[in-house]
């Protein structure tokens, strides 16, 4: 066997392989969604099934007295070949979402298809494109470069409207698409002079995988757009219920207080309005904010508690390190739970404390309180609460938070986000 024979065999046996992980990838792929999996699946599949042929044909080769056998073989080698080259068309379409009945393209690339399948079944009965001699030697007749030309023309007109409905495809899409279509055209124009079958399907699964890669990624960039927006609408959703209760106690201490001590109540309205502004700014927010400024909706809300359970509440802070971002509405809901289930049924006072810092790696918010801890109950807001923030933490800046028992009593809330090295 000579070198090239050893090249032929082995290209063929890493194309089937290479699809056959073509086709296991796309299946289980989560992050692919239901039509590209689909397409995927279909275009390994029909890949390998391109490859499994021309690896028979490799064999069949040195047999001859397999001619009839062979030509049959090229048969179904070209027409496979033809199938990885439409494909792009129906992506396209579907990407841009032109629908398929009726449309320029898509007629234009069945006419094209047509005209290639005709040459193909005619070249069985005649020897003007190719023919494989009594003793199995493939010949190329003088219109061969014709059964090519077809398949170069569908590679030409997807990518003219691929480059003009390039608008409607993700940059990704449009970069895929690419690097699977011009090397193939440039490889199809070769392959009208110089017979490189073999190169044309290693280079269409190559390119193939590449493109699979690209799509892949930017289904990952869309599923993680999509969790941020889950996350603002949770942060919304956090907003929308603020505790109907906490705003007519306001109110109505605020209403009271305007009898009794009239700068106090000034103060406490001031407090109450900057508490709804920092909650209704969240709804706008599709990002992180500087801890400073959930820092001053988290003291804005504690004011207008400590108005009325001024002999009940105690709040320190010590937060030197303040130079990071989180989500809205992460901190002011942890202190509002420690309020809320602090001084629920209990005369006894309750005392919470605020601490920041800074490690190597990470940026931490410890909220303690000596309350009498969660207990099961039927109310379970506070669990729901604590788990909302920790779902946008992880989402909006991979940070976590963590619930334990305090020492002696209470509460530990622990914030963790990550430091931007940037």
């Amino acid at each position: 066997m000579s070198p090239f024979d050893i090249i032929s065999f082995s290209l063929g046996g890493a194309i089937i392989v290479i699809m056959l992980f073509g086709v296991i990838v796309s299946a289980f792929t989560p992050s692919l969604d239901k039509w590209s999996k689909r397409y995927f699946i279909w275009l390994f599949t029909l890949l390998f099934l391109c490859a499994v042929v021309c690896f028979l044909g490799l064999i069949f080769w040195y047999d001859p007295t397999k001619a009839k056998v062979e030509k049959v073989v090229y048969f179904f080698e070209s027409l496979l070949l033809s199938v990885p080259i439409f494909m792009p068309t129906i992506f396209l379409l579907h990407a841009t979402g032109e629908p398929i009945k009726n449309s320029p393209l898509f007629l234009s690339i069945m006419a094209f298809l047509s005209v290639y399948s005709f040459m193909l079944i005619l070249s069985l009965f005649t020897d003007v494109f190719y023919y494989v001699t009594a003793d199995n030697k493939y010949v190329r007749g003088p219109l061969y470069a014709l059964t090519v030309a077809p398949m170069l023309c569908i590679l030409v007109f997807n990518v003219a409207y691929a480059v003009k409905r390039r608008k409607a495809l993700s940059k990704k899409y449009f970069v895929g698409l690419m690097i699977y279509m011009l090397p193939m055209s440039m490889a199809l124009v070769v392959h009208m002079f110089v017979s490189i079958e073999l190169l044309v399907a290693f280079g269409m699964a190559i390119l193939a995988l590449v493109m699979f890669a690209l799509i892949i990624s930017d289904n990952m960039e869309q599923n993680a757009r999509q969790q941020r927006e889950i996350a603002k609408q949770r942060a919304n959703i956090m907003v929308l219920q603020m505790r109907p209760h906490f705003i007519y106690n306001s109110l109505m201490g605020i209403y009271y207080l305007c009898d009794q001590d009239a700068a106090k109540a000034k103060q406490v309205t001031l407090d109450f309005t900057t508490y709804l502004r920092k909650n209704f700014a969240a709804i706008a927010s599709e990002d992180t904010i500087p801890f400073s400024e959930e820092l001053k909706h988290t003291k804005a809300y504690l004011a207008i508690e400590q108005a009325q359970f001024e002999d009940s509440l105690f709040v320190s802070f010590f937060v030197p390190h303040t130079s990071f971002r989180l989500p809205p509405l992460t901190l002011q809901p942890i202190v509002e739970n420690a309020v809320v289930h602090g001084l629920r049924g209990s005369n006894a006072p309750i005392h919470i404390s605020v601490v920041t810092r800074m490690t190597d790696w990470v940026s931490e918010i410890i909220v303690e309180d000596d309350g009498p801890g969660f207990r099961n109950s039927a109310d379970d807001h506070p669990h729901i609460a604590l788990g909302n923030i920790r779902e946008r933490l992880r989402l909006m800046c991979n940070g976590s938070l963590t619930v334990s028992p305090r020492e002696g009593g209470g509460t530990v809330v622990k914030v963790t986000i990550p430091l931007d090295r940037s």
